[in-house]
């Protein structure tokens, strides 16, 4: 009888260590376990401040044989739907929900990003870099993101310029999840040091992560860090500094990570914990169960934990998952935010884009009091938008 079971619980532990590994669980448990165990807790009657974020891999050639009309109707689903529904709302600063639209360098439609500079224009978004590339190298990937932020800003007026640098500043995030060619077989990438380049070419911040369950997935999770490029090795973002209120930045890039864990709540097979990964699509709504689990997972500088940051993404302009973003899950997200987490008391709501969320990450780096609200422009302006209302399509 207690060899049976003796052999039932190794069992039980090789299924578990199997599922860990198929997973790439293994990648970053460690550190998500420990920042559960020795996360500092906010003191009682301290209000939180919920920073929302919602980044889009925004991919209106997203699949095979696409048309130009299947992506024009992609994007106008955006410009007609999303100010109704995310015109219903407003945070604790008056502000509506806002879309980071991070648009592939490799799909640049001039029309497209009028319409997505008009959403800009009344509030709803930002728009930020995303790129997909393969077997590329840092004399190109340079060219590339000099002449595509460039383009965004003289003809859509994306980003401002750093004063010094005179660099255009940006946010980054990299298609199919390979920042640093972080892929085991070098695909999809092939700059070791991506770092490097996306540093000397303006960005401010990476918001790439959390890949889970794919293998590109950093150690790092549930941070905001530095990471520092070292020469030669790809994956430098693996680990880092994590970013620290009253310390001075150390490393080549921030990284802003959105919740990564285990959902305990949502089992598959009514035993194995769901992997929270922070994707927003019509499989994976946006419930409330999920909601609580990005707040709880408590992203935060280090020092000032009462400033929550949850960074949520999604691919926006697949047909399948625009019922959810443009209806009625979107909504019911925007207003549970509302009653549970903007009473004024416990919680102050804050909507924020993609470049808001790294100003206010760099106030509490650098110890700032008050309503993060402030801080929204903290480092880098917030860009003027151009719209061209007679917009002429192209081919």
């Amino acid at each position: 009888m207690i060899s049976v079971l003796i052999l039932g619980c190794l069992l039980l532990l090789g299924l578990v260590v199997f599922i860990i590994r198929k997973k790439h669980i293994h990648l970053w448990l460690s550190h998500y376990l420990k920042r559960k165990l020795f996360k500092k807790k906010v003191p009682n009657n301290t209000t939180k401040h919920v920073l929302f974020c919602f980044v889009d891999h925004y991919e209106p050639q997203w699949g095979k044989d696409i048309s130009l009309e299947q992506e024009r109707f992609r994007v106008d689903q955006w410009h007609q739907l999303y100010p109704k529904v995310a015109g219903q709302f407003k945070d604790s600063d008056g502000c509506y929900p806002k879309h980071s639209f991070f648009y592939p360098e490799e799909e640049y439609r001039e029309e497209h990003l009028n319409k997505i500079a008009h959403l800009c224009q009344q509030g709803f978004g930002e728009i930020e870099v995303h790129l997909h590339h393969d077997n590329d190298t840092h004399e190109n990937l340079t060219n590339t993101l000099n002449s595509f932020t460039e383009l965004l800003h003289e003809k859509h007026g994306a980003f401002v310029r750093h004063e010094e640098t005179n660099k255009l500043q940006y946010a980054f995030i990299h298609g199919n999840w390979c920042l640093n060619n972080s892929r085991p077989d070098g695909r999809m990438c092939g700059v070791d040091d991506e770092l490097i380049v996306l540093k000397n070419t303006g960005c401010f911040v990476d918001m790439t992560f959390p890949s889970a369950p794919s293998d590109t997935q950093p150690a790092f999770a549930n941070e905001i860090y530095y990471a520092t490029d070292t020469p030669g090795q790809p994956k430098s973002h693996d680990k880092g500094v994590s970013v620290k209120a009253g310390k001075p930045a150390s490393g080549d890039l921030m990284l802003i990570t959105g919740p990564l864990g285990l959902n305990w709540k949502r089992r598959k097979k009514g035993v194995f914990p769901q992997i929270e990964n922070s994707d927003v699509r019509t499989s994976m709504p946006p419930t409330k169960d999920r909601i609580d689990l990005w707040v709880n997972s408590g992203i935060s500088v280090a020092g000032k934990e009462e400033w929550i940051f949850i960074k949520v993404h999604t691919h926006g302009t697949q047909e399948v998952d625009m019922p959810t973003l443009l209806g009625q899950p979107f909504a019911d997200m925007c207003q549970y935010l509302d009653d549970k987490y903007n009473d004024g008391k416990d919680y102050l709501l804050h909507y924020v884009s993609a470049r808001e969320m790294y100003n206010i990450a760099k106030a509490a780096e650098a110890n700032e009091q008050g309503n993060p609200h402030l801080y929204r422009d903290y480092v880098v302006a917030a860009p003027t938008y151009k719209y061209k209302e007679d917009n002429e399509q192209s081919d």
